[in-house]
Formats: C-alpha cells, structure tokens, sequence
C-alpha cells in the first residue's frame, strides 16, 4: 500500500548564497595610479611652460643692464619705450583690425558655405570637400606669389585689406569644414517645424540653427582671429609702410644683425600675447564645447 508521504516530491534543496564580500581596507586601490605618476609629469610640464613666461617677465619688469632674477626694483621703461618710440600702439591697431575684419569675414563666408555643404546635395560636392581637406596641406608660403601678383594688379599693396583677404582665404577650408559639421549636428527636423509654421528657409535658419551653432561659431572666429593675430608673413609680404605694419612684424623690427634689445623684444612679446590670453580665458568653456561638437559627426 502506497501512503501519501512516499507520493508527495522531495523538497527541493536550499540556494547556495555566495559569501559576503569582504570590506575593502582603507587606503589605496590596487588599480588606482599613485598620484606621484600624475603629479610628476604635470610639474615637469608646468616647470617647462612657466619658466619661459617668467623669464620674458623678467626681461620686460627689470631695469636695463639689471642681472637680478627678481624683477626688483620694477619699472615700466621698456613697456613705454616700445608703445610710443617703436610705434606699437600703430601696430597694436593694425592688428585688431586684421584680426576683427578677419574674423567676421571667415565666420560669414564658412557659414553660408557649411551651411549649403550641410543641407544640400549637388554634383561636385564630394569633389569639393575633398579640395578643401586637401588644401589643408598646403604651406601658406605657397600662396604668396600668385597672391602677390593679384594684389599688386588690383592696387591692393600696402593695404591692411590685402592682409584680411589673404588671412580670409587660408583660415575658409578649415572653418567650412567645421561649421558644416556643426549644422550637421543640428536635427533637420527642426527646420522642417519651422517652415510649417510659415518661415522661409533663411528666417527658419536665424531663429532655429543659428542660436544652436554659437559654440562653433566662437571656436572658428576665434581661431581665425588668433591666426590672423600671430600670422608673420602674410603682413610682410603685403604691407612695406611701417605704418601699416602689424604686432608679429614690429617685434621683427626690434632685432638687429648687430643687437637685440631683449627688454624690449619682451614687453612687445607681452604686448602681443595678452590679447590672445584674454579671448582665450572668456572662451574656453565654448570652445571646448565647439570643437568638441563639430567631431561627432562628419
């Protein structure tokens, strides 16, 4: 006879649990870097990127014939010598105005032209992108002769315009590429919202993409403007009146085959830097987040 205990299954055994983890020790992880491989390259990078600065400080602050490593006692004589007998608040002019018009030029010229890159299809557009990819590994020394023969027919020598043009034309492959990556970024969609609700496409592009590419639109002006601040030897080709002169080649002017005056060549290499310093230190956070944007997609 069969009871109903030998019917009924067998109880199922019990889950296994894994033990606990154990509690970490404190202190460091086995993966972690010792934060002596960190800090030491960073102090030998930063001994090498401070010490020239300090040392064109030292030139600029210390009085002339002074071999003191502490600019003490400190004057200014140098600072005023190049900005009034070395004309550099002339040069100084001239190249916010370069950079400015250059500025203003590339962003308009490369944001029409990313802009058709970025939402049209045509034949040669494949071509074309190719062209300016390629015309990235061209020096800008290249450039000078037939540039040079085309402003001098069109009377342009001499002219702070023949600078910005130049400037213009070498900084537009780069930032055409990069804007367009930018629309590129920009969901077509939205253009699309706006048409329905009555815009055409150039007042659709003003309020609706135009607000979205202002970090590339300040990482492509600002580095044209740095270029076109910095750039040597478009402005010494182009420009023979040394009133027309701009900052890179008045501190040209400040060596001499037989003599340098080293405090002057620094307070105009300060002079110089400066400007660049403070459009750096205002866009940083943009242009990160600009160039950064205009990687995604291509």
């Amino acid at each position: 006879m069969i009871t109903k205990e030998a019917t009924q299954p067998a109880p199922a055994p019990a889950p296994v649990l894994p033990d606990p983890p154990r509690p970490r020790k404190a202190g460091r992880n086995w993966d972690e870097v010792p934060r002596w491989q960190v800090y030491l390259p960073l102090s030998i990078y930063l001994v090498f990127t401070v010490i020239p600065f300090y040392w064109i400080l030292l030139f600029a602050l210390r009085p002339a014939g002074s071999t003191s490593l502490v600019p003490w006692p400190m004057t200014f004589e140098h600072f005023e010598k190049v900005w009034t007998d070395r004309a550099f608040g002339t040069y100084f002019q001239n190249s916010l105005l370069v950079g400015v018009a250059t500025l203003v030029m590339t962003t308009l010229v490369a944001l029409a032209g990313g802009y058709a890159l970025a939402r049209f299809n045509f034949k040669i557009k494949q071509g074309f992108m190719l062209a300016l990819l390629c015309s990235q590994f061209v020096p800008g020394a290249l450039l000078l002769v037939p540039l040079f023969e085309i402003f001098a027919k069109l009377q342009m020598i001499n002219s702070l315009g023949s600078v910005i043009i130049a400037e213009t034309v070498f900084q537009l492959p780069l930032s055409i590429i990069l804007i367009s990556n930018f629309i590129k970024n920009v969901p077509y969609s939205l253009e699309e919202a706006a048409w329905v609700d009555g815009c055409n496409r150039f007042t659709a592009f003003r309020i609706v993409v135009l607000p979205l590419l202002r970090p590339g639109l300040i990482a492509v002006g600002s580095f044209a403007f740095v270029h076109s601040w910095n750039h040597f030897l478009f402005a010494l080709m182009f420009l023979n009146n040394q009133s027309k002169q701009t900052i890179p080649v008045g501190l040209n002017t400040l060596m001499s085959a037989d003599s340098v005056d080293l405090g002057a060549l620094a307070a105009g290499g300060i002079i110089a830097a400066v400007p660049v310093v403070i459009v750096f230190a205002f866009i940083q956070k943009w242009l990160i987040t600009g160039f950064s944007a205009g990687a995604v997609k291509g």
